[in-house]
């Protein structure tokens, strides 16, 4: 794979790849070297696209996140669906044993980005903010102010995070579904379907 050139590889099949290969393996254990044997290219064009092995890792876990962003979006389009059903179906997908590898990444890397070690620092500019304005407009278009719709997209998203390492740490997958449905139902009641006319609340 050595005679590849930079241009006949690119990038977002690298990463397609890479992330079909993080969902079964993890990437922590594994050495950028060891990496692109499994992709089948070579160390120099993985370096080439990703610069390092951290920067490989971030472009995993935004790839994985914006999937996961899309996909929130697409249950928020959903008009048969309130709100609180959207996140609920959320949680159910991202709560699977199938993504746990991902969220193990996910807080590797964030963990590190807090350390501030390059490249992982420039993951903080993004990852809440990336959530919280499709989150907030949600709430905005189910009838909340804007700074109060805000406020619970940064409360789920929080409430969120925090389950799933509670459930990477656990795996008490019941009590976490348990803490989930404890939460939707404290939301307000244009996000769980009612109106705030209804309730006052």
């Amino acid at each position: 794979m050595s005679a590849q050139s930079p241009g006949s590889v690119t990038r977002a099949t690298l990463l397609d790849a890479a992330v079909a290969f993080a969902a079964g393996t993890g990437l922590t254990d594994v050495s950028l070297r060891q990496m692109a044997s499994a992709l089948g290219t070579s160390h120099r064009m993985l370096i080439y696209h990703f610069g390092s092995k951290e920067g490989l890792l971030v472009a995993v876990v935004d790839e994985v996140e914006r999937r996961q962003r899309e996909a929130m979006a697409a249950l928020g389009d959903d008009a048969a669906l309130t709100p609180s059903e959207s996140m609920r179906r959320m949680w159910r997908t991202l709560a699977e044993s199938s993504m746990w590898p991902f969220e193990r990444l996910f807080f590797e890397v964030y963990g590190q980005a807090l350390q501030g070690r390059t490249p992982m620092v420039a993951f903080l500019d993004t990852v809440v903010e990336s959530w919280l304005e499709p989150a907030t407009a949600v709430g905005v278009r189910a009838g909340l102010p804007r700074r109060r719709a805000r406020a619970w997209a940064r409360l789920g998203l929080a409430a969120t995070r925090g389950l799933l390492l509670d459930l990477l740490a656990t795996e008490d997958r019941k009590g976490c579904d348990d803490a989930m449905e404890a939460l939707i139902a404290a939301l307000p009641l244009e996000l769980s379907g009612g109106s705030a006319a209804a309730g006052g609340r």
